[in-house]
């Protein structure tokens, strides 16, 4: 009799959340491939479809930080599977790495500070004005442009490096989003910068969350299961698919016409970002 009442209540919490859980999985899927395709380490997908997950549960309030965050805490898996298999292809330059890392690890830190003062809307105005700006990128730029024949160093690297992983983290996206456009602008190959920029979202991800948990520390109003403003059940679910979509993405990076499917996949950005400016601006 227990048992039945049980499996009962498991099958009607199962369909119950199944719309959650399916939309949880498609992120976590597109967010893979487009990590490996692209090196833009998936956040661009996970934080909107979090933050209208969130808001639609009744979590308006502090939806767009936790959507931000938990998207943060997903990027550190994502990356280290999507650089290790672009690695086996020989791609990525770990000299760049080293000595981005460190300034990157610092602006993530900034950035989750300066969250924590900034409202929701607050939040939504910057993703979305810098989404438009790097959908225009995606669309319009082209892998010869260039600015300079080599990465920067000193004070430039220490500035650039600090500013990529502030506005990373407060977007909640991997730096290969501003990653490989700063790459071949300096002069790398597309294929290579994108192998590259993959492992910086560990230097944003990782610093990120661990900050976004002590800033989200005792906060009201957060969805179910979340440490400070990391959601665990959306972090677990949406990292499985991830972790497993992002080799695949890696391979086809090296097989289809990935500038083809950047500008789609640009134009998709771009809507989104108009529908979070809207919301930001209470319309």
């Amino acid at each position: 009799m227990l048992s039945r009442k049980g499996d009962r209540h498991l099958m009607e919490l199962i369909v119950q959340y199944a719309p959650l859980l399916l939309a949880l999985a498609a992120a976590g899927i597109a967010a893979g491939l487009a990590a490996g395709l692209f090196g833009i380490g998936g956040g661009a997908i996970i934080v909107p479809v979090l933050y209208f997950l969130f808001e639609g549960m009744g979590y308006g309030e502090t939806a767009m930080h936790v959507a931000v965050s938990t998207s943060l805490a997903t990027i550190i898996l994502t990356s280290i599977r999507s650089v290790m298999a672009h690695n086996s292809h020989g791609a990525v330059d770990w000299s760049i790495i080293r000595g981005w890392a460190p300034w990157i690890v610092v602006g993530a830190l900034l950035g989750m500070a300066a969250s924590g003062y900034l409202s929701n809307r607050g939040l939504l105005a910057i993703f979305g004005s810098l989404a438009f700006l790097l959908a225009a990128q995606l669309y319009f730029g082209r892998p010869t442009w260039r600015l300079a024949d080599d990465m920067p160093r000193g004070f430039p690297r220490a500035g650039l490096g600090t500013a990529v992983g502030a506005l990373s983290a407060l977007m909640g996206i991997g730096g290969g989003t501003f990653g490989v456009s700063l790459m071949t602008l300096c002069g790398r190959p597309i294929h290579r910068a994108v192998a590259t920029a993959a492992g910086w979202g560990v230097a944003i991800g990782l610093p990120g969350a661990l900050a976004a948990i002590f800033v989200g520390w005792g906060v009201d109003g957060r969805p179910p299961f979340s440490l400070g403003n990391v959601n665990l059940a959306a972090f677990a679910l949406i990292s499985t698919f991830t972790v497993t979509m992002a080799p695949i993405g890696a391979k086809l990076a090296h097989k289809l016409d990935a500038a083809k499917l950047k500008r789609w996949f640009a134009i998709l950005l771009a809507v989104v970002a108009a529908r979070m400016l809207w919301k930001a601006l209470g319309l």
